[in-house]
């Protein structure tokens, strides 16, 4: 990158016509010792740094801790599926599909707060709601470790929903308000990456705690919850003090770092408008967008093949003649695989700057896996090897599908309820997944991998309308032009409608 002697020597090297002042505005005249530029932005860097330094500061306090706390939330989810192999279902009298039963209803409150939680995030802080929401659903997990039947497992189930609803929306929403568009796939599935570490993870921990079975009068899969939700009330507890809020309130940085992290997001995005409160008519201009519904069934169509691996892979690989300890670490293996695959995915999707070519290739890759379970049945290997492309083309796919979409959402009023739809709208599919694979269908699960194979086509068929909608609207500014006589405030409002906005495509 060339050093150039003044950062107004092109006109689209200055922040605004009428830029802010104050703390959190950064002179781009003022005397600067280290003149770093942004290739396509051409906004300057504070003298004392580099941009490649305060991006490493800011990758070191934003994404390990989402990446933990959204670990925890997937892992206080999904263990239900490790304590069944353990005997949950047995111990409480489980009958029919009562399992399946109480695996939906943690649905019904996680999708029905998804919006309202990310508007409570916005107003309360970062740091404070999602902490919160984290001790909540670590103390809800203990107590599902401590249920005596059906009823109280339907109810740690449905306020475990209710105490996650915040978790993932909030995060992908916060990690979206810190970077540029080119930069934010590799982080977001790094964070995304953290539900296949999760199922790593809580398969190695549940066959080291099934050796606790009848440890103090508890049986193994009781200690999964226990130890699992206490693990999320202490690490709770110390992310009040380290979640990061949004820049404008990042005290860890300087107000010229916090400046200009502002400012080449704005040239990126446009102004967020965090000023100002989101109101019900927001919510309700959002919708006149109809690429926000294809945005939902985009995700909605991953999720059904996400959650039923996620709920029921280890009932799977059960049925391939392995022990309960054997079962749990046999699960490992394809999680493991899947977190690898994503960050390559999302490293070269942030190299060339695209994501609908990257969404077709992995949602491919998922509908082969299903494929492969749905045609054979009789060859553990193969099935054990379509486990593999299962996970790694869904859970490659959705973090492309969401960042695609957020990323594409301008200003934190549409962003907000933006990805709060998509999430909750899509966690439509996580009720669907619950009921796709049920006992009376064990071993073979022909029509629970029918399921996933139709649903991960429908988010295929919505990612493409959503790739041509893109297209097509920036080629229709493009002939139009940007200077439509709007005021900056008016384009402010407009946010990725505005006419000086282009989608990623």
């Amino acid at each position: 990158m060339g050093r150039r002697e003044k950062a107004t020597d092109s006109p689209e090297s200055s922040l605004d016509p009428s830029p802010p002042t104050g703390d959190n505005y950064y002179d781009p005249d003022l005397p600067r010792h280290n003149a770093d530029y942004l290739d396509d932005l051409q906004v300057p860097c504070p003298p004392h740094t580099t941009q490649r330094k305060l991006l490493t500061k800011v990758d070191l306090r934003v994404i390990p801790v989402l990446s933990i706390l959204y670990l925890l939330a997937f892992l206080d989810r999904t263990n239900i599926a490790n304590a069944a192999v353990y005997g949950l279902q047995d111990d409480l009298n489980l009958t029919g599909n009562q399992y399946n039963t109480a695996l939906t209803i943690f649905f019904v409150p996680y999708i029905a707060f998804e919006i309202p939680s990310n508007i409570l995030l916005k107003k309360l802080k970062p740091r404070v709601w999602l902490s919160g929401c984290m001790f909540i659903f670590g103390l809800v997990t203990i107590c599902q470790g401590l249920v005596q039947n059906f009823s109280g497992l339907l109810a740690t189930r449905f306020f475990l929903g209710l105490a996650e609803t915040g978790m993932f929306p909030g995060s992908f929403y916060l990690i979206g308000m810190w970077y540029k568009r080119s930069e934010a796939q590799k982080r977001y599935s790094f964070f995304f990456g953290s539900t296949s570490l999760a199922g790593a993870f809580g398969g190695l921990l549940a066959s080291a705690i099934g050796k606790m079975n009848h440890m103090r009068g508890y049986l193994g899969w009781r200690w999964i919850f226990i130890l699992e939700g206490t693990l999320s009330c202490v690490v709770a507890f110390l992310f009040f003090f380290i979640i990061p809020n949004f820049p404008e309130d990042a005290k860890w940085l300087k107000s010229d770092e916090r400046a200009y992290i502002r400012a080449r997001l704005e040239k990126d995005q446009g102004k967020s408008a965090i000023e100002r409160r989101i109101t019900a008519r927001d919510v309700l201009n959002v919708f006149k967008d109809f690429k926000i519904i294809l945005g939902g069934f985009m995700y909605f169509g991953l999720i059904v093949p996400a959650y039923g691996y996620a709920f029921f892979a280890p009932g799977i690989i059960r049925g391939y003649g392995y022990s309960q300890i054997g079962t749990q670490l046999h699960s490992v293996p394809p999680w493991a695989a899947s977190f690898v695959f994503a960050l390559i995915i999302a490293y070269f999707s942030d190299l060339v700057k695209h994501r609908f070519l990257f969404v077709v290739l992995t949602i491919a890759i998922s509908i082969a896996g299903f494929a492969i379970l749905l045609s054979v049945h009789h060859d553990t290997h193969t099935e054990y090897a379509g486990l593999f492309l299962v996970t790694m083309g869904t859970y490659s796919a959705l973090p492309v599908i969401v960042c695609w979409f957020n990323m594409n959402l301008g200003g934190h009023h549409r962003r907000a309820v933006g990805t709060a739809w998509q999430i909750g709208f899509g966690n439509i599919g996580g009720i669907i997944a619950t009921y796709a694979f049920l006992k009376k269908d064990a071993p073979e699960y022909k029509p629970g991998y029918g399921i996933c194979i139709g649903f991960a086509c429908l988010s295929l068929l919505a990612s493409c309308l959503y790739g041509i909608a893109v297209m097509w609207q920036n080629r229709s500014r493009d002939k139009s032009g940007r200077d439509l006589g709007l005021g900056e405030s008016e384009k402010l409002e407009m946010g990725d409608l505005s006419p000086d906005y282009r989608y990623m495509l």
